[in-house]
């Protein structure tokens, strides 16, 4: 069964070792990354590729930055979201590829994270919200697999997370930010982890700060949203936390699902 996981791997360079001892473990055939921080020609390729996967890139300098890594070949990339041209930001990378002779269409997301509710950057993630809904819109009838791997940057429901009342309202936990999360599920697409783990309190983010993954105050931020045609063959689904463990770690830890 194919595995597709996603990873906000927050620099690949500093994370580079953890993501090669990681690939060579759980031996994902598609992996969508954010937050690889590097322009195109400073991206570890060579590394990559040596572990058996192809590349599609969208770097950016110091920010952002979305690559898909695949066993398959990599065609059709684009990497631009429509709704806003003027958009520079690498938040958004798609491509189509192939694995044991079933085509999939795969994209890798990072959603802005909004600073501050009621902030310019915080209009900029509700638009970003509609503009991955009417995107669906456009790809959903087309009937393909399709998985969105990606750092959401909201936790949809009080279960995930870690102080559901205290944190109401702020950034991350937004009625506004999880009903345009909810908008994508609304449309067809399903939330791979939660397929599985209904009611189970799982978390892919824990702060750096005031001991968070010591004392286990995380949030649920990062999802695999599957088309109905790829949902279909849902099999399992989860994340790796014993990655947050690790020395000088990303503070986000991959999630993964297993599509038959």
């Amino acid at each position: 069964m194919p595995v597709f996981a996603t990873w906000n791997i927050n620099s690949i360079r500093p994370r580079l070792e953890h993501l090669s001892d990681w690939l060579r473990l759980r031996q994902p055939d598609v992996v969508m990354l954010q937050e690889t921080k590097v322009l195109n020609d400073a991206f570890p390729r060579e590394a990559v590729e040596d572990l058996g996967y192809n590349l599609a890139i969208h770097g950016q300098k110091t920010f952002n930055g979305v690559a898909i890594l695949s066993r398959g070949p990599l065609e059709d990339v684009t990497t631009s979201l429509p709704g806003e041209p003027e958009d520079e930001q690498a938040r958004y990378i798609e491509a189509v590829t192939t694995l044991n002779g079933q085509v999939y269409r795969v994209s890798s997301v990072y959603v802005p994270n909004g600073q501050e509710v009621g902030s310019d950057k915080f209009a900029y993630k509700l638009r970003f919200f509609e503009r991955l809904r009417q995107h669906a819109e456009r790809v959903l009838p087309q009937n393909e697999a399709w998985i969105m791997g990606g750092d959401y940057n909201v936790a949809p429901e009080p279960i995930d997370v870690y102080d559901p009342k205290g944190l109401d309202g702020t950034v991350c936990f937004h009625p506004s930010e999880r009903a345009g999360f909810r908008a994508l599920l609304y449309g067809g697409m399903r939330n791979a982890v939660r397929c599985i783990h209904e009611e189970e309190r799982i978390y892919s983010w824990w702060d750096y700060r005031e001991r968070a993954w010591e004392r286990n105050h995380g949030l649920n931020i990062d999802h695999l949203l599957l088309s109905p045609a790829a949902a279909d063959r849902l099999r399992d689904a989860g994340v790796d936390k014993d990655e947050r463990a690790k020395d000088k770690p990303s503070d986000h830890v991959p999630v993964w699902c297993d599509v038959a």
